[in-house]
């Protein structure tokens, strides 16, 4: 696991050089505290911060081909490294190390740009064609690893973080306004868009191809929706197989490794088939809160000790009072982007407590989207009752009544009353309208107030855009395929590189292994979720694994309580973030309608938890990178507005 980073010259004068290396090396030190290397040559200039995992002494990078015309520096792991090294050996290729990257430069050597198709693995790589004078960076499937890049007429920069990219005299951190809108709209910034004016994100499962004299972009794997014919047996026993596949793969290191355990299906499976694949106790690290009242509703550690005590694990458990004014100015210079998901907490916590003892982890991350296991997916079955309902009963008894129904997701009950009257408002919609309204945090008339500028939403709409591309799936399979391109690269595998990185651990997610993805994308839709059971096939096939009470348990976020806090521990700083005077002095929002916000939060008329916290975030991540005032420095300011 590292940070790539480095550029191409599109025009003579440009100047990359080893001093640009260093300094974007230098800042992103965190992801590869091990080694660094570099290479330039002519235009072109690579580089990367190294967290050795295999092949520790040798696996230096860059890494070259036997005439050294071909160089490349990867971050993430080559799973299948070790049958692909032996394909090329057999073939003449000769290997000067035994690092998992070095395939990467055979496999060009032999299949030139088609040898992304050969790799199972996670990974975010730039390769440089001396010969070609072509520079290549490519991101993974699933886009489990970030790419960032600029592009202008004088220069190509790339980096897995964007940070570095600002180490280039006379590029400077501003705000995208389109940007900004859309991460109002949806909690974070999804890709080709990044905050940053001119920084994109190369989207999942692409490569640029980069020369003097060419730009490209090119998607090269989308997964085939293209139904198997297996009987509901032979399914479980396929998808038993690949996970089993997928899990112990991804076990393969020279250093130690372990797994989160929060006790939910995912993590759990996980844990299950690690504990099959080694004779040593798998290590296992879960997360609790010390706190009271409804943030309680968070603290899965009896789960995670249950699964714990099947698998003969050693358990590992850190009960935790977080320091919000510590922990968000470091965490947010961390991910480089605001997001509203406070799942990007939990994660560093884990993830600093589990570095104590391991350098890779592996994670669930994956499963719900893959498998059918959110809420939002049950949609289509439970609208074929509800349409049952007369239409003039829906229309001026139902809906009326949800309307005033109250919300609160830290209330047990008045978290049901949330999610049905979000159902109840949203059951006539299509699809990708009734899908929206599930995984946005605002909805257009909203945003169209908060924002202090016009934003064309139709033209943006990334997600509406992402359901015209797949309208001729199933309902379900739609779902995912949203979720592939959007929220799970983007938010949620965006949040897990950049908090386990933050403390050099790398994360590995099994389910979304690119061939057990391709088996459940073929999969008929009705034996993911079946009579409303989410993960239906999923839970079939675990049943000798895990016991019913792990497997048919009601479901719970991995994030920590900001909701609940904000209303109580963190009002005093929430409101002083969020005052008037700050929200007008950074000119973005409507300072009137977030006190609106806060006051109908408050008052529970409305459930505006992920707008707040999204707002709370993006102020102080503009403190950092927009106004450049250090996480230390705001630390301390952030002290003295509640002092």
């Amino acid at each position: 696991m590292c940070g790539i980073y480095g550029g191409i010259a599109l025009r003579a004068g440009t100047k990359l050089d080893a001093s640009l290396l260093n300094r974007m090396g230098k800042i992103t030190a965190h992801r590869g505290p091990d080694d660094e290397g570099i290479f330039t040559s002519n235009q072109m200039a690579i580089g990367m911060r190294r967290l050795s995992i295999i092949d520790l002494e040798g696996g230096h990078q860059p890494l070259f081909n036997e005439n050294k015309r071909i160089a490349v520096v990867c971050n993430g792991e080559i799973y299948n490294f070790q049958i692909l090294r032996q394909q090329l050996i057999k073939l003449g290729h000769h290997f000067s190390t035994h690092s998992d990257s070095e395939v990467i430069v055979h496999l060009y050597e032999q299949y030139g740009e088609d040898f992304l198709q050969h790799l199972n693995g996670m990974y975010a790589l730039a390769l440089w064609d001396a010969d070609k004078e072509t520079l290549i960076i490519a991101r993974d499937r699933l886009g489990i690893k970030p790419v960032y890049y600029h592009l202008n007429d004088n220069v190509l920069l790339f980096s897995t973080e964007a940070k570095a990219l600002f180490q280039f005299q006379g590029l400077t951190p501003k705000l995208d306004k389109v940007a900004a809108g859309l991460y109002v709209q949806l909690g974070y910034v999804p890709a080709p868009h990044s905050i940053f004016e001119g920084v994109r994100k190369l989207p999942v499962a692409s490569y640029i191809r980069a020369s003097k004299d060419h730009f490209s972009i090119t998607e090269y794997w989308q997964p085939d929706y293209k139904q198997r014919t297996y009987s509901a047996s032979q399914w479980k026993k396929e998808i038993r197989e690949q996970l089993e596949k997928s899990v112990s793969s991804q076990m393969v290191s020279d250093v130690p490794v372990g797994a989160f355990l929060s006790g939910g299906i995912d993590s759990s499976l996980v844990v299950g088939l690690m504990a099959k694949h080694t004779q040593k106790p798998v290590k296992t690290y879960a997360i609790g809160f010390d706190t009271e009242g409804p943030a309680r509703l968070y603290n899965e550690l009896p789960y995670a000790k249950q699964v714990s005590n099947l698998f003969g694990t050693e358990h590992h458990e850190i009960i935790v009072k977080p320091d919000i004014i510590h922990l968000l100015p470091k965490l947010l210079w961390h991910m480089d982007e605001p997001i509203a998901d406070t799942a990007f907490i939990t994660t560093y916590l884990v993830s600093e407590f589990a570095k104590q003892d391991v350098t890779v982890i592996l994670s669930g991350v994956g499963g719900d989207e893959l498998f059918g296991g959110y809420r939002r997916y049950q949609g289509e079955y439970y609208n074929q009752f509800y349409q049952k309902i007369p239409s003039w009963l829906r229309k001026n008894a139902i809906l009326p009544l949800a309307r005033l129904l109250p919300s609160d997701r830290h209330s047990k009950w008045l978290n049901y009353s949330r999610l049905a009257k979000s159902f109840m408002l949203t059951a006539e919609m299509p699809v990708e309208q009734r899908y929206k309204s599930y995984i946005e945090i605002t909805d257009k008339e909203l945003r169209d107030r908060l924002l202090n500028y016009e934003m064309d939403w139709e033209a943006n709409d990334v997600v509406l855009n992402a359901f015209q591309g797949c309208s001729d799936v199933s309902e379900l399979h739609q779902l995912f395929e949203v979720d592939r391109l959007t929220q799970l690269p983007d938010d949620l595998l965006m949040l897990t590189d950049k908090m386990t990185m933050a403390t050099s651990l790398e994360c590995r997610v099994p389910l979304l292994d690119h061939e057990l993805v391709e088996l459940a994308c073929s999969m008929p839709p009705e034996l993911k979720i079946s009579g409303g059971e989410l993960k239906y096939i999923l839970k079939e096939c675990l049943s000798d694994l895990l016991p019913p009470e792990i497997l048919y348990r009601k479901k719970r976020g991995f994030g920590a309580p900001m909701g609940a806090w904000i209303k109580k521990e963190l009002l005093p700083l929430l409101e002083s973030v969020l005052s008037p005077d700050a929200i007008k002095a950074r000119g973005v929002f409507n300072s009137d309608v977030v006190q609106i916000l806060i006051k109908e939060h408050l008052d529970r008329k409305s459930d505006h938890t992920d707008i707040l916290i999204g707002l709370f975030n993006f102020e102080i991540w503009s403190r950092l990178m927009l106004d450049q005032v250090t996480p230390e420095t705001l630390e301390a300011d952030l002290k003295q507005l509640i002092q």
